[in-house]
C-alpha cells in the first residue's frame, strides 16, 4: 500500500485550457475590432487585455505542467473575474458613474518611429481615444459593458466547472 496521495482534480488543465481559449477568443475579437474595425482602444481598454494575456499563459503552463495544473487553473479564473471588475470599473467610467484615473483618458496609435521626433510628431498628431465615450454601442452596452458580461460569465462558468469536478485520489 502507498501513502495517501493529494486529491487532484485530473481537470484541472483542461478547465485552464479552455479559459485560456476563451481569453484568446476575447483578445481575437479586440485586436479585430481595432484592426478590421478600426475601433481605437483607449488606455482602460488596453489595461482590459493584460488579464487575458496572463490567463493564455496560465492555460498553457497547466498543460505543460500538469502538476500545477490546480493553481494554475484557480488564477484562470481569478483572472476572468478580476477582468470582469476591471471592464465594470471602464463601463462606469464611460456612464459617468466615476471618473477615470488615468489622466488625459487617452492613447493614441503611434506606429514604429525612426526618430525621437518622428515618433513626438506622430504622437502629437495621433487623435486621442477617450476612456470615458465609448467607441461603439452595442445593444446598450459599449465593448467595455460587454467584456465585463463576458469575463464574469467564462470565469463564473470555469468556476462551477471546477466545483462540480469530482476529487480523485
Amino acid at each position: 500500500m502507498h501513502g495517501p496521495v493529494p486529491l487532484r482534480r485530473p481537470a484541472a488543465g483542461r478547465l485552464a485550457a479552455a479559459g485560456a481559449l476563451a481569453a484568446a477568443l476575447a483578445l481575437a475579437v479586440a485586436l479585430a475590432s481595432e484592426h478590421l474595425g478600426g475601433l481605437e482602444p483607449c488606455a482602460l481598454c488596453l489595461w482590459q487585455r493584460w488579464p487575458y494575456w496572463g490567463a493564455v499563459a496560465a492555460g498553457v503552463l497547466a498543460l505543460a505542467l500538469p502538476r500545477v495544473a490546480l493553481p494554475l487553473a484557480l488564477l484562470v479564473i481569478a483572472l476572468f473575474l478580476g477582468n470582469a471588475s476591471l471592464a465594470a470599473f471602464h463601463a462606469g467610467v464611460e456612464w459617468g458613474f466615476w471618473p477615470s484615473p488615468l489622466s488625459g483618458c487617452g492613447a493614441g496609435a503611434t506606429g514604429a518611429a525612426g526618430s525621437v521626433e518622428e515618433l513626438m510628431a506622430r504622437i502629437a498628431a495621433a487623435p486621442i481615444v477617450r476612456c470615458d465615450e465609448p467607441a461603439i454601442m452595442i445593444a446598450g452596452l459599449s465593448m467595455a459593458g460587454w467584456n465585463a458580461v463576458y469575463a464574469l460569465a467564462v470565469g463564473a462558468g470555469l468556476l462551477i466547472w471546477l466545483k462540480r469536478t469530482p476529487r480523485t485520489a
